[in-house]
């Protein structure tokens, strides 16, 4: 099998601003293969940038999807209609087959600003949906792709393996432009737990000398950015316990992360402006209500 490659890291331009949001689209000598969408409002953005390749959009016949939240796969349904396969987790399918309840929750949180921040959602058709089995490898293009389920971000997580490299989604969090690691942490699905278990298998994945992380771009330096998410995925989800604990009303937590995070990341060394790209790429609201979330079910459990 030809498990020669190139890998072009596509800067989808998310608000209009730099290193939000990639997709990553492999090229071999047999065609090629789209690691992640973007949501459906950047789908123009990430075809002109192909175009700019000297490719051709149409001509990408399969996606492979890291998991179902809109920042990933939103424009997973156009790509289907130009005919395009879609790999995706077991847990994704029905949401993608049947998009309905999963915008109406995004129009909830977003209402009218819906369409312009996230675009829309199409049905794909089930003939177009590809389940992948944890461990499951599957030959496209002549590369050989596996799928490691990696829940703790999100319960229908998969990090993409080819080669030497792997495709992490959010499961190793977000550092951009070699920046801070931190933990992307909205609801539903956070599961610390899982989360570190997640990370740990990759972490013992043999050979790997590449992460492509969707926010944003590569990362060569493994141990050293697991270190970091580790630590700061256990300080983010121990600042909100208190606030879940005491009930504090969860407009004072979101004010209150936000200077939390802002200090967390000034302190590492970035500025204001570099800080304010974090807060795009993850929104303080999605972390407190992903973490209240994650400490509800934890300690109803234990009580």
């Amino acid at each position: 099998m030809d498990q020669n490659f190139k890998v072009h890291i596509i800067d989808l331009f998310f608000k209009g601003q730099p290193h939000g949001i990639a997709a990553f689209l492999v090229e071999s000598t047999q065609g090629l293969v789209l690691v992640e969408t973007g949501p459906h409002s950047t789908f123009e953005q990430l075809c002109n940038e192909v175009t700019k390749l000297g490719l051709d959009p149409k001509s990408i016949k399969h996606v492979l999807l890291t998991h179902i939240h809109l920042d990933h796969a939103g424009a997973a349904w156009a790509f289907a209609e130009n005919g395009a396969n879609i790999y995706l987790h077991p847990f994704g399918f029905r949401h993608m087959h049947n998009p309905e309840k999963l915008l109406a929750s995004v129009k909830m949180i977003y209402k009218e600003r819906t369409g312009e921040l996230w675009g829309t959602l199409k049905p794909i058709s089930s003939e177009q949906l590809i389940v992948m089995e944890d461990m499951q490898e599957i030959e496209i293009n002549g590369l050989k792709f596996t799928a490691y389920y990696t829940p703790g971000h999100a319960k229908h997580h998969i990090a993409w393996g080819l080669g030497n490299v792997v495709f992490t989604g959010d499961v190793t969090g977000i550092s951009i432009k070699g920046g801070p690691v931190v933990p992307p942490c909205p609801p539903p699905d956070i599961n610390i737990e899982e989360w570190l278990f997640s990370i740990e298998r990759l972490r013992k994945l043999k050979g790997i000398e590449v992460f492509y992380l969707t926010h944003f771009g590569m990362v060569k330096n493994i141990e050293s950015h697991l270190l970091a998410l580790e630590k700061s995925l256990k300080d983010f989800s121990s600042f909100i316990r208190p606030y879940f604990e005491k009930n504090i009303n969860i407009e004072e937590a979101v004010e209150d992360f936000k200077v939390f995070s802002k200090k967390y990341l000034t302190e590492k060394g970035l500025n204001d402006d570099e800080a304010e790209t974090y807060e795009i790429a993850n929104p303080s609201s999605f972390n407190v209500y992903g973490l209240m979330r994650y400490w509800q079910k934890k300690l109803s459990r234990v009580e």
